[in-house]
């Protein structure tokens, strides 16, 4: 089965500009599948050399929390002080917690 180029999926792209730090959602693809879509994201978003590595997901596949339900999803913890450790007493030999 043969995809038209408008079928392809849509992929997310995140790139990690150096060693050590974290991928960064860059941009958008159109691709049939994941290699091609690696290499489309390598030729739109590391053109100057600016990757040393990169992530593809098929956008369909990213599940993101509902932006009017924050207040219930996050759900505040000032009511729980157990979560905050503002009443411990640290011993003078643990610094800088």
């Amino acid at each position: 089965m043969t995809m038209n180029r408008r079928e392809w999926p849509l992929w997310e792209v995140f790139i990690r500009s150096r060693s050590g730090l974290d991928h960064k959602h860059c941009g958008s693809v159109h691709a049939p599948d994941a290699t091609m879509a690696l290499q489309n994201a390598r030729d739109v978003y590391t053109r100057r050399m600016e990757g040393v590595s990169i992530w593809v997901v098929k956008a369909a596949d990213i599940h993101a929390s509902d932006p009017q339900a924050k207040a219930e999803f996050f759900d505040p913890a000032d009511d729980k002080i157990y979560r905050h450790p503002t009443f411990y007493t640290l011993p003078d030999a643990v610094n800088h917690m």
